[in-house]
Parts: structure tokens; sequence; C-alpha cells
């Protein structure tokens, strides 16, 4: 989801809680904080030697002791404006970082509006090879998966 989506998700339902579910389907407690909107920019290269660059804006989710809080999509649309001096743009995917067991992120599946509540359903990001023609994925566990330029 693109940050401009959910910036009118949020305007157009203001009152409603703002809620997140996992990517297994379980909620992440409804006395959520959003403790820092953040721009995230990743420079990087590969094994194969080619350079990267992502953007994102990352929402950090946090429980605090207040078990009784609440944010409501209009809360959250506030606090995202807030955040327009530090963002480029609104055309940034949406990614949340929670911690459960371990700190994760999450990128945004889908969303579904009910009567009290806008539910954003997210999901894994994964790893992956970015540069696969170099690199040989092994038949057997014990062999090397370096391909002809030793990338790995």
């Amino acid at each position: 989801m693109k940050l401009h989506e959910l910036k009118s998700l949020l305007t157009a339902h203001p009152d409603k809680q703002f809620r997140l579910l996992l990517p297994g389907g379980q909620p992440i407690p409804i006395a959520l904080h959003v403790t820092e909107v953040g721009h995230v920019r990743k420079n990087f290269i590969d094994c194969g030697g080619q350079t990267h660059s992502q953007e994102s804006c990352q929402l950090q989710v946090w429980l605090g002791q207040d078990t009784d809080h609440r944010l409501s999509s209009g809360k959250l649309a506030a606090i995202l404006e807030l955040a327009n001096g530090i963002l480029p743009g609104d055309d940034l995917d949406v990614e949340v970082e929670y911690e459960d067991t371990a700190i994760s992120q999450y990128q945004v599946a889908s969303h579904a509006v009910s009567d009290e509540a806008l539910t954003l359903q997210l999901s894994g990001k994964h790893t992956a090879c970015l540069a696969p023609e170099l690199c040989v994925v092994p038949s057997e566990p014990s062999s090397c998966g370096c391909g002809p330029k030793g990338c790995c």
C-alpha cells in the first residue's frame, strides 16, 4: 500500500479505530501506539555487484502499559501529517515495524473497513537472491552455491 492510499483511507474514516492484523491473522492488540513515522532509504549492493535503492514510509508500532489506549484513524492521519516534513512524498510504500518475539517489518497486503474499524492486513517480507543468473542453487546441501563469478 502506498502512503497516499493509507492517508485517503484514514481521512475517509476518521472516527473508526485503527487496527492491524499480522500475516497469520492474529490481531496486534488494539492498545497499540504508532511511536514513529520514518522515511527509510536503503542503498545496497547485491551478490552480483549491482547497486539498488529502496525507500519506504515505516510506521513503528508499540504496545504500552496503557491497555485502555485506542488509536483512531483520524489520530493516525494527524500523526502522518506531522511527518510531512521528513517524508519526500506520498508515493512511498508503507511498512509496519512491530516487536512480538522479535522486531519484524511487514508490508500492507490489504485493508478492510467495518462499522467500528479500519483494519490493515499485514504480510511478511521475504529475502531473495537479486542476481539469480549469477548464482547457482546447489543440488547438494554441502556443495557451494557460487556461480561462475563467485557471487556468494
